[in-house]
């Protein structure tokens, strides 16, 4: 009895230190907006170049830039509050793949092209990005973002001072390209269709490989004395160039808007999800499955996992399911234990509430919001509570239609229910990893 006491009182007292969030969920056509709330904190003082904080969890000390910075920082005020509230601290980790991480490279990459404006590059030297990127990373911090996006995040700050791309000045990249296809192309893309027309990404595509294949003549086929990894590794590059190129020529919002849109086509292709092993499901659920509760509490147990990882999209989730689907099947699966057991699309996601209702975001681009009243908040898709796929051919993985314009109805896939949705209303939920796993190691050494 003393134990568990204890265990209790360790419990609560890693909810108490680890900041945990109050949310609540409101409706509006068949979308919940979910908020954390944070407690206030004093605001900073900044230099007359930096935007103000978000004042209710900033850092209490204001950023020491490096002053070797010839950014105007208040050029793009608007997008480093937009990172700031995308990448908080507590959410960071779990909005990393769709929210996060996107925002926050997009804001790198702008960061270098209005450079460029200065520099006439499109690769930053080592010094000059090192100071800008940290200086970019400290106002963003005392914002209230993790202070670990490159690790979180994966950015290398090499990936901005050095280019495989043969062709960075700005003066020859608009030598080599049709500089108004691309303006006329991305200047005002609109997310919902760029996906499936790609009317902005080719253009993109088209300027890149003109840039990669200087000195070759083609990329479509074997250069000699070029590998295939280095035409690819050159490509890339040189897409990333072109952006870069573009963001120093429409302002940053747009640029912004462009770099945000182009991501989320590339990140609803994929599952982000890491699968653990599935021998447990298998044992328990192969051929002629005889104890379906055994089955389904492997299965549950196996999605307790997934559901640790972080937030996806409604066109990620379906991804996932047919992915594991496939492992499933390959072990020796046989029958539909998405079925059996229950599974549905949101299942692959966070759980939000005591009532296991999983979060599924907009496969559209999306930003967290910032409410002096509620605090931090997103949007979570109401109408995707859908049962999971167990094959591919259940389901059409695109979600555009014969016009070439966005459905993002997931029609394709049977409903579970008729209900729009769920209401997360007044939940505690603790969203910080690092004060989990500290809690989570103290109880076992206590157990």
């Amino acid at each position: 009895m003393a134990l568990v006491q204890l265990i209790t009182l360790l419990f609560f007292h890693c909810l108490h230190k680890s900041n945990c969030v109050l949310i609540s969920g409101i409706v509006n056509n068949d979308k919940v907006a979910m908020y954390y709330s944070s407690s206030p904190s004093m605001d900073p003082l900044y230099p007359s170049d930096v935007p103000s904080p978000l004042s209710p969890f900033t850092d209490i000390s204001a950023p020491k830039l490096s002053g070797h910075c010839t950014l105007n920082f208040s050029a793009f005020e608007s997008i480093l509050q937009t990172t700031a509230t995308d990448c908080w601290s507590p959410l960071a980790p779990y909005l990393a793949n769709v929210v996060c991480c996107p925002q926050y490279e997009a804001l790198l990459e702008i960061v270098v092209g209005q450079s460029s404006i200065h520099s006439g590059k499109m690769s930053s030297n080592v010094s000059q990005a090192t100071y800008c990127i940290s200086d970019v990373e400290k106002i963003i911090a005392s914002l209230g973002a993790n202070k670990n996006l490159d690790k979180i995040c994966s950015v290398n700050i090499w990936n901005f001072t050095e280019s495989a791309c043969p062709v960075i000045e700005a003066g020859d990249i608009e030598n080599s390209i049709d500089l108004s296809t691309i303006l006329v192309a991305c200047q005002d893309i609109d997310p919902a269709t760029e996906c499936c027309n790609y009317v902005c990404g080719d253009a993109i595509s088209a300027a890149a490989e003109k840039l990669a294949s200087r000195n070759h003549t083609s990329l479509s086929s074997h250069v000699p004395g070029l590998l295939p990894e280095e035409q690819s590794t050159s490509f890339y590059t040189c897409k990333k160039v072109v952006m870069r190129w573009l963001a120093s020529k429409i302002n940053p919002s747009a640029a912004n808007k462009v770099l945000r849109g182009l991501s989320s086509c590339k990140l609803n292709k994929a599952c982000p999800l890491v699968f653990p092993n599935i021998k447990n499901v298998s044992e328990n659920c192969a051929n002629v499955i005889t104890n379906h509760t055994s089955c389904c509490l492997a299965m549950d147990s196996y999605m307790s996992h997934l559901q640790q990882q972080s937030f996806i999209t409604n066109m990620q989730a379906l991804n996932c399911a047919t992915l594991l689907g496939s492992k499933l099947q390959k072990a020796n699966v046989s029958r539909n234990i998405y079925d059996l057991c229950d599974i549905n699309l949101e299942d692959f996601s966070v759980q939000i509430d005591s009532k296991d209702s999983g979060c599924l975001l907009p496969s559209l681009p999306l930003d967290a919001t910032y409410d002096n009243t509620s605090g931090i908040g997103f949007i979570c898709e109401l109408d995707d509570n859908i049962r999971a796929p167990w094959s591919s051919a259940s389901f059409t993985s695109s979600n555009c239609n014969t016009t070439g314009t966005a459905d993002n109805s997931l029609k394709e896939v049977p409903k579970t229910s008729n209900q729009h949705g769920i209401l997360v209303k007044d939940t505690m939920m603790c969203l910080l990893l690092a004060s989990m796993f500290t809690c989570i190691a103290l109880l076992l050494l206590l157990l």
